[in-house]
């Protein structure tokens, strides 16, 4: 791997068997993922660490050992828990700023389990949509803004705090025709909130969520049938709000009521709208910028957290595009 010759020794007390097992993985295999993303040699010994490479790397896997240790005695560790790790911060940041302390962090519970925001942005997001009734979460695919506001959602009824989940999707998708697909509008636009529909089943499990859809707790709106209405304690969701128009993202935020919370999610690099056509949320978030009560998250390809791949792809969009 490295031809560096610094080389830092580093011991993880306690020395414990358990906690070194599922810090270290199955065949050590965490110590390799960190070998490969940071470009150093890992030996160890029990509880005894030798990292060998160029000083920033060999500090920043130190750095990202010394947390995930730290996190043996509360969760399981995965190879996506020692991604998000390493992504979580720059080198400089990790060497700089230490994790974000337990009990800073926001735990979702939903019937099938706990969900925590990863990372810094996930966990501000979590804590902007506690605290206000309008929230934005602007960035890639993979971020999970979608996920968590899905999440909030589910915790937001089973606490009673709301009566029903509103799920809001614009009817524009990228060259493809929805007057050809068979079915009403919502039969139309269904398919294409698979995501959302996904991540409550997930939490709720299918039975119960169709059972809850029967019985209108939870509702599937194309943003066309919200004109008209005032939705009171409610949790609504607008995703892909990319690809609303100006007319239709106010129109959707002056639906909010009392007792409601809306959270907005889009991607502004990916809008299918027709050229001429001004993106609403481009357009919001200078309008409501400085709008008390008003939330907004930026999530960049640093908070992907998906696929290590899926990272290195919406970079090299992003690349691509600034030079084009």
């Amino acid at each position: 791997m490295s031809n560096a010759n610094f080389s830092h020794e580093l011991f993880l007390e306690p020395a414990d068997n358990e906690r070194l097992s599922n810090f270290c993985g199955e065949f050590d295999c965490h110590l390799r993922q960190i070998e490969q993303r940071l470009s150093v040699e890992i030996a160890n010994r029990g509880n005894q660490f030798q990292i060998t490479g160029f000083d920033p790397a060999v500090r920043a896997a130190t750095a990202v050992i010394e947390q995930l240790f730290a996190a043996t005695t509360e969760e399981e560790i995965t190879p996506q828990r020692v991604h998000l790790a390493m992504q979580d911060s720059t080198i400089d940041q990790l060497l700089e700023a230490p994790p974000i302390p337990h009990q800073a962090t926001i735990a979702i519970k939903t019937k099938r389990g706990t969900i925590k925001g990863r990372g810094k942005n996930q966990q501000d997001y979590l804590q902007k949509i506690l605290k206000h009734d309008i929230n934005f979460g602007v960035g890639p695919a993979g971020t999970g803004k979608t996920y968590l506001a899905v999440a909030c959602a589910v915790e937001a009824l089973q606490t009673e705090q709301v009566r029903r989940i509103i799920l809001v999707r614009p009817a524009v998708e990228a060259g493809e025709k929805l007057g050809f697909l068979p079915g009403d509008m919502a039969q139309k636009v269904d398919p294409y909130l698979r995501p959302l529909y996904d991540a409550l089943y997930e939490m709720l499990g299918f039975e119960r969520v169709e059972k809850m859809i029967e019985k209108n707790v939870i509702e599937v709106a194309p943003l066309a049938f919200m004109r008209g209405r005032t939705l009171n304690d409610s949790f609504i969701i607008l995703d892909e709000a990319q690809n609303t128009t100006t007319e239709q993202i106010k129109m959707f935020l002056t639906r909010v009521g009392f007792g409601s919370t809306a959270v907005i999610t889009g991607d502004i690099t990916q809008i299918d709208l027709p050229n001429e056509k001004m993106s609403g949320l481009k357009h919001v978030l200078n309008v409501l910028d400085k709008v008390e009560g008003v939330s907004f998250t930026f999530f960049t390809v640093r908070d992907v957290v998906r696929h290590p791949l899926v990272q290195r792809i919406v970079a090299a969009y992003e690349a691509y595009e600034k030079q084009h």
